[in-house]
Formats: structure tokens, C-alpha cells, sequence
């Protein structure tokens, strides 16, 4: 339980947590992305200075801190725990940014999407070919998600749209897009992950 040293906005996260935990209540996930997405971005908009990374980056801390729900403790208030797991995140994306020395086509730009890096520059014939084999695999692989989740990774990260473009293109709200394009990611990683050595 919660102290009485905490505020009443403290109080209602961990709500919303329990909720979200015993009840796999998908309005409380939303509820908790709508309280802080905005200050999250802005925070890490701060720290990456663009606006697709900081996007992704983002929704990438939600998506951590909704998979680890369980392990939050409530000896301190959600938004600092959430915001400890946002600047890590952030922290090792620039480090591993640093460090990377190859790039990914345009198409498959979003950092921590479970897609495969290319060398950008002087393919010759035979990687020209594997490329295009890769990427009919991952197309097949698409088409086994689910209808809603194939049409948000194919909107997103085939046909390169934004996420405000998604949202008018499905009539959603931005915070249902970005936690259901959350979902698509993890649920395409989980039907990546026993077919990698043949990708």
C-alpha cells in the first residue's frame, strides 16, 4: 500500500496499476500513457533532439514499464519509477547509437523495431539479393499478426507513416495507436524470435 505522504495523483496510478495487473484492464494502461506520455516525450525529446527517436523511445519505456508492472514498487510514486526506466532506455539507445556503424533503410527507421540492419551504401548483387529475400520473410511474417496489429506495422513501418497519419488514417485516438503499435511490435518480436537463424 501507498503512504499518506503520497498525492492523490500518486495514489490513483497505483489504482490504475492494480487494475491494470489483476484485471489486465486495457483503459488503465491508456489512462497511465495519456497521464505522462507527453512529459515523457518532452523529456527525452530533450535528451535524443528528434522527434521519431523520441517518439519511439516513448512508447518503448511504456512498453517496459507495462511488462515489468508487477515488479513496480509502491515505496516510490509510478511517474518516478517510469521516468528512471525512460532515461535508461534512452541512455543505452545513444550509446548503441554511437557505437553502430551501419544504418537501416528508410522504410525500417524506428530504433528497437524488430526489423534487420543493412549496410546502407555498395551492396553488390549478392547481398542485393539476400536483402530482397530478408524482406519477403519479414513480409510473410507480418501476415501471420493479427488484422489490427498487420495494418498498424504495415502503415508504420512499411509505408512509412507518422504516427498523427496513422491515427486519422484508423480513426484512433494518438495514445490508442501508439500503445496498440507497442502491442504489434512485441507480438512480431515473439514471432521473429524462433525464426531468426533462418532471417
Amino acid at each position: 500500500m501507498l503512504g499518506d505522504n503520497f498525492s492523490k495523483k500518486a495514489k490513483g496510478d497505483f489504482e490504475l496499476i492494480q487494475r491494470a495487473i489483476d484485471k489486465k484492464d486495457d483503459s488503465a494502461y491508456t489512462e497511465l500513457m495519456s497521464r505522462y506520455k507527453d512529459s515523457i516525450y518532452f523529456m527525452l525529446l530533450k535528451m535524443v533532439r528528434n522527434k521519431d527517436d523520441a517518439e519511439d523511445l516513448t512508447i518503448e519505456a511504456f512498453g517496459k514499464a507495462f511488462m515489468n508492472l508487477e515488479q513496480y514498487s509502491p515505496k516510490y510514486a509510478f511517474s518516478t519509477w517510469l521516468f528512471r526506466i525512460a532515461s535508461n532506455n534512452c541512455i543505452d539507445f545513444l550509446r548503441k547509437k554511437k557505437m553502430d556503424t551501419t544504418s537501416i533503410d528508410q522504410s525500417f527507421e524506428d530504433e528497437g523495431a524488430p526489423f534487420i540492419f543493412l549496410p546502407s551504401t555498395g551492396r553488390n548483387p549478392e547481398e542485393d539479393a539476400i536483402r530482397n529475400q530478408k524482406f519477403k520473410m519479414m513480409r510473410e511474417l507480418v501476415a501471420e499478426l493479427k488484422p489490427q496489429y498487420k495494418e498498424l506495422i504495415e502503415l508504420r513501418y512499411f509505408k512509412g507513416l507518422s504516427y498523427d497519419e496513422i491515427s486519422k488514417e484508423l480513426d484512433l485516438s494518438l495514445g490508442t495507436v501508439k500503445a496498440q503499435l507497442f502491442r504489434a511490435r512485441k507480438t512480431l518480436e515473439e514471432v521473429i524470435k524462433p525464426k531468426m537463424d533462418h532471417i
